[in-house]
């Protein structure tokens, strides 16, 4: 919609009227001509318009303003517009060539591009609708059509839009005098090929009657050349009855320099007849703003004032020209047209046709929809727009408004605003309801930008309220929020819907909603009411900043009627809030007035005895932004004065002049003015012609007898270092809830440390589960996305908020585990301890004797060393322990059953030795045979462990694969084929001596020790043969705890079945420990 009428004003600012007189009196001074347009033609009687896109693209100029900004440039041409254009021609050829379709009537056409460009595509169509472009072929009674009599096109429907309201005001008429009528009469006519349409003569007075007369025969004749014969101050009286067909409200105050306002005086506008049966009239405004005419003599005052400064602008006096828009589009830009172009002003010019445009700048807009239009044509010849209330934040493109600026923060601030408001108070989840308009609709769109999980929330609902009262869609909408979780509500709308809104909410009686207010309504006294505060109190709104003006209220005490003007246009402002005050009417009355009662006005009224907002000061908002507006185009007005010559910014150091000035020259100063108020607030703009933001935060109380009152909780604010900053005071905040405590409302609680948050299909973000995090994975913040792992060594607490170091296993001295273990090997050592000293002390005993004691002491050493490297399994594993407690055991153990073998081979070399021819076998089974046998075999197992230990040794581990939450720290054998060839030798020797003892089980002896060997490698073999499943079944420590049990049980198992029968005789049955009783057994005595 902000295209609706972009560009009404660039069409109306610099076509006027057509007329050779118009043209001599302002166009060499007026901005005209600017744009060159691509277009092809065809006469014909009758012509018909046409608007396509030929280019693409357009490039826009530099929009430094140092130098004189150029028309933009067309790129890309578009073969397919092209196609259409030349379909209108041919379609125009074929009705031309049709002898059933206007037989007597040539078509002709002028088509035109628009080069996708706002500003190219109303210069084509004014230039169709005024001929300035066109030669019209008349007729011998001098009568002739239009220059079109219609367009097609234009392609765009914003353009279309636009360019369908623009052409509704234009008029196309001028005057000629009638003093040397004759003298054209006479000589005129069909032989010259031209003739006289008509002859009026312009009145000597001021004569309304006669001046309406000579219009309407010039709008009704198709004549598009009117000359002029007459004196400058009688055609000046015919142009005001040519512009007085739309009247506007205003007020004015000459000066050096005449700045323009435009500011809502009345609230409604009513449209006129469109019927088109009769010429439709303009529309006609009701409902006096007494809060807009304010606006008006604030901008009246500040001028004032700052004509009494005399630091500021000291050699140039301010004036102004004030124009009532009625809250309506067409009337709006009419304003605008006239501050631009001054059609309603006589333009002093100096000789040279140099001077002063008739404004140098524009305060307003009130609404952010005419403001887009109005700047987007005011934008194309940079002539600067001051908005104080357009807070769209579409207008801070600085491409599209390349003249806007504005002293009100930007919607997008605002929905900032109320987000850090949200975010402030832990609000997620709310609704928002917009108006559909421009303010609504971007608000809406920032929103939804801006509004997520990073900007503190989500959206339940977007709901637009219709413009005028409408009962079904209004139920249906309440309904939604009344159906909604969420308690928040966003209301991005102007106060009168926002009134109707409420009507239903009170039908409904939808309580427990917080309201968050846009500064549209946050200061709306009409709903401020005893019946709505139930349901609104409590709101937190954004308001426009508050400030302080001295001597406004003073300068509104002294604000008179004119009395001299009192029914002249252009100076009807203060009478109509005249008579709105003290509802009375100006002389003379209409009709009925007096007969109703009614009362005259005197101008003598007092105005300070009238009891309402027009005089309170106490909360000035819209104002305070007027204020610095008008201040920002004199400082830069003031600056630009300041300029040495020869050090200017414009092209050769030049610099400005008053006399010369152009309105984009201003605008380089505007850009770069920086002041600070009264107030003590700092005025000036960034690169999109934005002001330093800042908003004042309400609260509407509800207070208990009833009444209610707006007060200030805080601010919110953008500061040049510090960025936004939100400031409440929360115990002066009024809260309507019994908990006197700020609601709460999301869709989904937030997640806690150790949870993460699972979004829920097909809902909006807020909505979501909280799953717990999963082991080895933590969350330590609240509404965490996702869960982390936990680094390797560490796991996640049972609260899944941090991580924990992992618990550590291994086969430990201080467990029970490791303690019994620890125990048995101390135990079976001290006993092969005590075996062996007994076996010292009876060492001359035929039963230690017997079958070489030196093996049998070299034995006990061996199994001393055995029961000892299983303490190398126990404690935490280190390097040295793993590698040594292998080669500990495999060393230990092929020690042991090397000795077992030797001794079992050599019980059976003497019992050979015993029979007939068997002497000679003694002889390989010596002391130093056997003890030379034990160590090549225990070196062959030393060789082993040096390969294994060289090659691939054993190595610390940290296993975390048996249980996530543990780290088990092992000993990595490192090569298996080195431990299976280590236990694979130590199972060899231990089978070769099971075998060579279970031969000799039944030899003839009384102490058979053979038979003693065969069971102890039977108890041996079978330990070992159950170790090599168990060991590799049992994870961790259990692995090591198995293996320690093995060594131990295998040696307890050795310990006892070789020498347990032996220490029982020599210590319970000495008798039985003597060499005849051995040798008896043996013969069977």
């Amino acid at each position: 919609m902000r295209l609706l009428v972009v560009t009404s004003l660039l069409l109306l600012m610099f076509s006027c009227f057509s007329s050779a007189v118009s043209s001599s009196l302002y166009s060499s001074c007026q901005l005209r001509g600017q744009f060159d347009l691509n277009g092809m033609h065809k006469p014909g009687d009758v012509v018909l318009g046409g608007i396509f896109r030929i280019h693409f693209f357009p490039a826009y100029p530099d929009l430094s303003f140092t130098s004189e900004p150029q028309q933009p440039d067309c790129y890309g041409f578009d073969v397919i517009g092209f196609r259409l254009a030349q379909s209108m021609a041919f379609a125009i050829d074929e009705i031309n060539r049709n002898s059933n379709l206007l037989p007597n009537v040539t078509l002709g056409y002028s088509l035109y591009d628009n080069c996708v460009q706002l500003g190219t595509g109303f210069r084509a169509a004014l230039t169709l609708v005024s001929g300035q472009e066109e030669q019209v072929t008349m007729e011998e009674r001098c009568l002739g059509t239009p220059p079109v009599l219609g367009i097609v096109g234009d392609s765009a429907s914003s353009n279309s839009i636009a360019i369908s309201t623009v052409l509704g005001l234009i008029v196309s008429g001028d005057e000629y005098g009638v003093h040397v009528a004759r003298s054209f009469r006479s000589d005129l006519g069909p032989a010259d090929g031209v003739c006289l349409a008509y002859t009026e003569s312009l009145p000597w007075g001021d004569d309304p009657a006669q001046l309406r007369r000579i219009v309407n025969v010039v709008k009704k004749s198709t004549a598009r050349v009117v000359i002029v014969f007459a004196h400058e101050s009688r055609l000046v009286t015919l142009m005001k009855e040519l512009q007085g067909q739309f009247h506007l409200n205003g007020m004015h105050k000459t000066g050096d320099v005449i700045l323009g306002g435009i500011f809502r005086l009345h609230f409604f506008p009513a449209y006129p007849d469109l019927s088109f049966t009769s010429e439709p009239q303009q529309p006609t405004c009701y409902g006096f703003d007494v809060i807009g005419f304010r606006l008006s003599q604030t901008m009246a005052f500040v001028i004032d004032e700052i004509n009494r400064n005399s630091n500021l602008l000291s050699d140039v006096t301010l004036g102004y020209s004030l124009y009532d828009n009625c809250v309506q589009l067409g009337i709006g830009f009419r304003a605008a047209l006239t501050l631009v172009s001054g059609q309603e002003k006589q333009v002093t010019l100096e000789e040279s046709c140099l001077g002063t445009p008739p404004v140098l700048g524009i305060v307003g807009d009130s609404s952010s929809t005419r403001t887009i239009a109005i700047s987007t044509v005011l934008g194309s010849y940079r002539v600067p727009l001051v908005s104080y209330f357009a807070t769209c934040s579409c207008l801070s493109d600085r491409q599209k408004f390349p003249s806007f600026f504005r002293t009100i923060p930007s919607d997008a601030f605002q929905v900032n605003a109320m987000i850090q408001i949200l975010k402030h108070f832990g609000w997620t989840w709310a609704g928002l309801l917009i108006s559909d308009d421009d303010y609504g609709v971007h608000a809406a769109r920032s929103f939804h930008s801006d509004l997520g999980p990073a900007g503190g929330g989500c959206l339940a609902y977007t709901e637009i309220l219709p413009r005028a009262y409408n009962p079904a869609e209004l139920r249906r909408i309440v309904d939604v929020m009344r159906k909604s979780t969420a308690r928040v509500v966003i209301v991005f709308a102007h106060e009168s819907r926002m009134f109707n809104l409420m009507k239903e909410v009170v039908r409904q009686n939808v309580t427990g909603l917080q309201w968050m207010a846009s500064e549209a309504w946050t200061s709306g006294t009409s709903l401020q009411t005893p019946q709505l505060m139930p349901y609104l109190g409590g709101t937190l709104g954004i308001a426009i900043r508050r400030g302080k003006i001295p001597g406004l209220r003073d300068f509104l005490l002294q604000i008179s009627p004119d009395k001299d003007h009192n029914n002249t246009e252009g100076n009807s402002m203060v009478n109509q809030f005249w008579e709105h005050t003290f509802q009375c009417r100006f002389a003379p009355p209409p009709a009925g007035w007096v007969e109703a009662g009614g009362e005259l006005c005197t101008g003598q009224e007092v105005i300070e005895n009238v009891e309402n907002e027009f005089l309170d000061v106490s909360d000035l908002r819209p104002e305070y932004n007027v204020y610095k507006a008008v201040y920002a185009l004199a400082y830069a007005l003031d600056d630009m004065l300041q300029c040495e010559p020869g050090r200017g910014p414009f092209s050769n150091n030049t610099c400005a002049h008053l006399q010369r000035l152009e309105p984009w020259q201003l605008m380089y100063y505007l850009e770069k003015v920086n002041f600070t108020t009264t107030f003590g607030d700092q005025v000036s703009f960034d690169e999109n012609g934005d002001a330093l933001p800042i908003y004042d935060i309400m609260n509407w109380v509800w207070l208990p007898d009833g009444t209610s009152n707006v007060q200030r909780v805080g601010e919110v604010k953008r500061s040049t270092f510090k960025g936004e900053e939100l400031t409440l005071d929360e115990n002066k905040i009024f809260w309507n809830y019994e908990s006197k405590q700020p609601p709460w409302s999301v869709c989904s609680e937030s997640c806690p440390p150790g949870t993460r948050v699972a979004r829920k299909k097909g809902e909006p973000e807020c909505c979501f589960d909280c799953v717990p995090c999963s082991e080895g994975k933590i969350s330590n913040t609240t509404d965490s996305m996702e869960c982390t792992s936990c680094p390797e060594d560490f796991w996640s607490s049972p609260q899944r908020d941090h991580c924990v170091p992992k618990k550590t296993e291994f086969l430990s001295y201080h467990e029970p585990l490791g303690i019994c273990l620890t125990t048995t090997s101390l135990l079976g050592t001290c006993i092969c301890g005590a075996v062996l000293g007994i076996f010292i002390h009876h060492h001359s005993t035929p039963i230690v004797r017997a079958n070489n004691s030196e093996l049998s002491f070299l034995l006990l050493v061996s199994l001393k060393l055995c029961f000892l490297c299983s303490l190398l399994f126990i404690g935490r594993p280190r390097l040295w322990t793993c590698q040594l407690r292998h080669a500990a055991f495999g060393i230990s153990f092929v020690l042991c059953v090397s000795c077992i073998l030797v001794k079992t081979m050599v019980v059976l070399a003497v019992f050979r030795a015993s029979k007939p021819g068997g002497e000679s076998s003694l002889k390989w089974f010596g002391a130093v045979q056997q003890r030379g046998t034990v160590l090549v075999l225990t070196s062959i197992q030393a060789a082993i462990c040096t390969a294994w230990l060289v090659s691939a040794s054993p190595m610390p581990h940290k296993n975390t694969q048996y249980h996530n939450d543990k780290i088990v720290y092992e000993c990595v054998v490192g090569s298996t084929v080195g431990f299976a060839v280590l236990l694979g030798y130590i199972g060899l020797l231990a089978v070769l001596s099971c075998l060579l003892a279970f031969l000799a089980r039944n030899l003839p002896d009384s102490f058979n020790e053979a038979k003693l060997i065969t069971f102890s490698m039977l108890i041996f073999c079978a330990v070992w043969v159950a170790f090599v499943p168990a060991y590799i079944s049992s994870p961790g420590k259990y692995a090591d705890a198995v293996e320690v049990f093995a060594i131990l049980t295998s040696s307890f198992g050795l310990l006892v079945a070789l020498f347990g029968p032996k220490c029982y005789i020599i210590l319970l049955r000495p008798e039985r420990n003597t060499k005849k009783a051995i040798m008896g057994r043996g013969t069977g005595t």
